[in-house]
């Protein structure tokens, strides 16, 4: 009975953590897109005396239209963050899960482990899963719960390497290692490649507001001692 309220509380909860995770309710998807369009739709009437020309219609129409798309786009932001905690703690847990499986424990035990140690999005779908294994679901149905679950490819390739190792045979910490390797290498590749993008941006900000700042200071010295430099003339 336990593991059932666990069950049923976390389930209730995924609403409020996205990521692969149900839509909420419809009426609370229509009360915030009618308070969203109704906040927008009053920022439209205040904004648009003062737009000038025939802009001022476009931001009486386009604010309420924006409050409406708002409650999605909120969400959809909040789903790529927790899909990006998600897979940044997916490495040390794939670490754990080997050790786990190296030692002779089976994957419950470490999906138990996961569930009972870790914090964040991925330890949620942990503790979720092993509510389900405590309401007697089978592992396959509680794997293939978590994959449907949890979008991308890096839980459904955890799911596919426990699968295997059920299945053939298959040593299951030497997978685990070698995916964690791989993520860690994802990582640090798709940090390289931000630091890259970051580079002419900083380079933009550099030429718009530094350079015309020195560029003032300068023309403001000279203009200041013009007297003296044109004394000579």
């Amino acid at each position: 009975m336990a593991a059932l309220a666990a069950l049923l509380g976390l389930a209730a909860g995924r609403e409020l953590l996205g990521g692969g995770l149900p839509q909420p309710r419809l009426p609370k998807q229509l009360l915030g897109k009618l308070l969203g369009a109704a906040a927008g739709g009053l920022l439209g009437l205040l904004g648009a005396p003062a737009a000038p020309g025939r802009s001022a219609l476009l931001v009486l129409v386009g604010f309420p239209i924006a409050g409406l798309l708002l409650p999605d786009a909120l969400r959809a932001r909040r789903v790529r963050q927790r899909q990006r905690r998600l897979v940044a703690a997916l490495p040390d847990a794939l670490d754990l899960l080997a050790v786990s499986a190296a030692s002779g424990r089976g994957p419950a035990a470490g999906i138990e482990q996961l569930a009972r140690a870790g914090e964040g999005p991925l330890a949620d779908e942990m503790r979720l899963a092993l509510a389900e294994l405590a309401c007697g679901l089978p592992l396959s149905a509680v794997l293939a719960s978590l994959r449907a679950r949890v979008p991308g490819g890096e839980v459904a390739t955890l799911v596919a390497s426990i699968e295997r190792s059920r299945r053939f045979g298959s040593p299951l910490a030497d997978q685990l290692q070698r995916q964690a390797a791989s993520l860690r290498r994802d990582g640090r590749r798709a940090v390289e490649e931000r630091a890259a993008r970051a580079a002419p941006k900083i380079q933009l900000v550099v030429a718009l507001v530094l350079v015309p700042s020195v560029l003032l200071m300068i023309a403001a010295g000279l203009i200041a001692n013009a007297g003296a430099l044109l004394s000579g003339f």
